[in-house]
């Protein structure tokens, strides 16, 4: 079977290195928020070129202590995208603000700026932006109108890490930055972690508080906050994979470039786009493919395994019935909801391998008509 991921492969590159740090922490009695930790933050500051940086239990923390950081709450509206994981809808919930999604542009799978301009209403407070399957959303035109209107900008740069759009890294374009450490992103822990990076002091201050019951120091808590705190052990882990994470990401851009040159010119295969003057990471590589389920059955019959990122859109999942979507209402994310397919996609991917999703693919979808 070739597998959609495999996270075993990176760690065998680097056992020696993982090992030593994983028994070091252990040796050292220290789990909680310890010096790996805080050299964590650090080195991802420093990586990102931006000032602060809060190691969190997750990246959906990181998504929720963003709003609670920027005082949204009841009452309160956050325009994000219909066409990404739970978490990014779920945190606006989580903070008693409601979600307003605004339809995606198709060929990046991202937020269309028009759309969010045209969801602005006297309740907004923020824009989640999400840089999805490490295509960088397009930051200019969203930040214009967030400063057009008083707005934050939350970047979901969940399956982003690396990515820029210009000369910055996403994650430190928008007021907060919101990074998830999930085994399988491209910088991936050996379980959950999350981050958010930030050019404001504040912010950071107050995000260091929540993640610890609201507490600024121990014992005295200023505000409800939960326990968010960035494993002492992943941290140390970390730490070894993020001077790899650019080697990574461009081993990445290679299998994609393989993809691409495999699979151009195949019938009705759309393959991903790459926006000028930006960095895409291929944390994915997604296709939108005719008959989708079909292709992915035969696929699978052929031991090559794909993911379907994502099946139905957040505006017509069940816990969010309440807020009075309906099919029809966002076409663009509906459409891509029913043709995306996601392909094998990780550094170590063998050519090997490639050559075989790619031969099978191509007898799947016949060749365009000249």
């Amino acid at each position: 079977m070739i597998p959609i991921v495999d996270v075993t492969a990176q760690y065998l590159t680097l056992q020696h290195e993982l090992d030593a740090a994983m028994r070091q922490v252990l040796a050292g009695g220290q789990f909680i928020l310890g010096p790996n930790v805080t050299a964590f933050e650090n080195e991802v500051a420093s990586y990102l070129d931006v000032p602060y940086a809060v190691g969190l239990n997750s990246g959906t923390d990181a998504l929720v202590l963003a709003l609670r950081a920027l005082d949204i709450g009841p009452g309160d509206e956050v325009i994000t995208t219909p066409f990404s994981f739970a978490a990014t809808s779920e945190a606006i919930a989580s903070n008693g603000a409601r979600a307003v999604f605004a339809d995606i542009d198709p060929a990046t799978f991202n937020l269309d700026p028009a759309a969010v301009a045209a969801a602005v209403t006297p309740k907004t407070q923020a824009i989640i932006v999400v840089h999805l399957f490490g295509q960088p959303a397009r930051m200019e035109e969203i930040g214009a109108i967030a400063s057009r209107h008083g707005l934050a900008v939350v970047e979901d740069c969940a399956q982003a890490f690396g990515a820029t759009a210009g000369p910055q890294f996403v994650g430190t374009i928008g007021d907060i930055g919101c990074f998830s450490f999930f085994p399988s992103k491209n910088l991936g822990a050996y379980g959950d972690g999350g981050m958010i990076t930030t050019r404001s002091e504040a912010i950071a201050r107050r995000v260091r508080a929540l993640r610890a019951h609201g507490a600024a120091r121990k014992y005295y808590h200023d505000e409800l906050g939960m326990n968010s705190r960035l494993d002492e052990l992943q941290a140390a882990l970390l730490r070894i994979k993020l001077p790899h994470v650019q080697r990574w990401n461009e081993m990445r851009a290679a299998v994609a470039k393989r993809y691409r040159e495999g699979l151009k010119g195949r019938g009705d295969i759309a393959l991903p786009v790459e926006t000028p003057g930006t960095r895409h990471v291929y944390h994915q590589f997604t296709v939108r493919v005719p008959e989708r389920d079909h292709v992915r059955e035969r696929l699978l019959e052929s031991f090559v395994q794909t993911m379907v990122y994502y099946p139905l859109p957040l505006h017509l999942q069940p816990v969010h019935r309440e807020l009075g979507y309906s099919a029809g209402d966002f076409p663009e994310a509906e459409a891509a909801a029913r043709g995306v397919l996601s392909l094998p996609m990780f550094p170590e991917l063998s050519a090997g391998d490639q050559d075989t999703v790619i031969d099978r693919l191509r007898e799947l979808v016949p060749a365009a008509v000249a």
